[in-house]
């Protein structure tokens, strides 16, 4: 709870977070019984290297869908995409896929990649902890795999993961396929398409979303290309068209989804999944510092990275504030009262 509390009030290390304890010990005696006073850094540091990850994530997902509501409700979009702390130096230590509520801003869970594995290894251990009943999973194209398909619906979940050449042969044929439809070369059974506008910060976007639903074509991917998926129902195409005064920039992505042939739902959808890249890794770097954390021993650079995530997540709860996330943490660190109005935390008022 004192870790927690000083990364929400914008400590980033275990020794600012020992010296938030210190300052603030007369508050937290207000809620923690502190027989022995603030622990030290040194003692930070140890506990959290040795603290379990997998322990640390399953009770933090017990908690948070039971602290925070709505988290898991309204069918939620649910991003997964790693990140590396880049100076944590220890590959092994510093990287971990994440799974991230996009409408909530909520990191419902995370595991570790260690230094001999890669991501692929670690997905379906985690998707079978955060999956629910109705959630849509996007992945980038790492995550497009068959195994990743058959967890989320056998979870009861849906997805959208993103094609690329890993999967040549299917992404060939999902490209020669749009490329058929559009000529008028290739009917079938469902074709529908939605193109969004957006203009701002000197740059016009166009975002044209094309799906198709053919039985045919997804038998032939069924039997022909290198085994089944799982659920697919769509093969989806997204053109995005950038034009910053004389520069215009294209982009054509694939995927293949397990959601209706919607393209507007599946044009949003797909878009949303750059949130965790936006709403959370970026946010990570620049408000949390994360990539310049030296925090490397044992197990301290994970459970330290869900810390972060924690906090994260419990500011963007925080709603009585209209500051940055920055000013948030200022705030945080400036008043107990309003640290004390956090998501989650215990209100000293309260308190026995």
């Amino acid at each position: 709870m004192i870790a927690l509390c000083a990364v929400v009030a914008g400590a980033d290390s275990w020794v600012q977070i020992a010296a938030f304890g210190r300052t603030r010990e007369a508050w937290l005696r207000t809620f923690l019984s502190l027989p022995h006073g603030i622990p030290s850094h040194d003692t930070f540091g140890r506990v959290f290297a040795l603290l379990d990850p997998a322990q640390f994530a399953t009770c933090y997902q017990d908690w948070i869908q039971a602290r925070v509501p709505g988290v898991l409700a309204n069918a939620p979009i649910i991003a997964v995409d790693g990140k590396t702390a880049r100076r944590a130096h220890d590959r092994g230590a510093g990287h971990a896929i994440t799974a991230w509520a996009t409408e909530t801003g909520v990191a419902l869970g995370q595991r570790r990649v260690a230094d001999h594995e890669n991501e692929i290894s670690a997905l379906p251990d985690l998707l079978e902890q955060v999956v629910v009943q109705g959630a849509v999973v996007t992945i980038d194209a790492i995550g497009c795999q068959r195994e990743v398909a058959d967890t989320i619906v056998g979870a009861e979940g849906d997805y959208v993961l993103a094609l690329k050449a890993n999967q040549p042969e299917t992404w060939a044929t999902t490209r020669d396929t749009f490329t058929a439809v559009k000529a008028g070369a290739l009917p079938v059974d469902t074709f529908d398409w939605h193109e969004t506008l957006d203009k701002g910060h000197g740059r016009l976007e166009r975002r044209t979303c094309r799906v198709i639903e053919d039985a045919a074509t997804v038998a032939w991917l069924q039997t022909n290309a290198a085994g089944a998926w799982r659920g697919l129902r769509t093969l989806v195409e997204m053109q995005a068209t950038c034009r910053r005064g004389e520069t215009v920039h294209e982009e054509t992505r694939y995927s293949l989804s397990s959601l209706p042939p919607a393209a507007e739902r599946l044009n949003r959808v797909v878009r949303r999944h750059w949130a965790i890249e936006n709403e959370l890794h970026w946010v990570l770097d620049v408000v949390f510092d994360e990539d310049q954390s030296r925090i490397r021993q044992g197990y301290a650079a994970e459970n330290a990275a869900l810390l972060r995530k924690i906090a994260l997540g419990l500011l963007k709860q925080e709603t009585t504030s209209t500051q940055s996330l920055r000013g948030k943490r200022l705030q945080a660190g400036w008043d107990d009262g309003y640290l004390a109005r956090v998501p989650g935390f215990p209100d000293p008022s309260t308190t026995p």
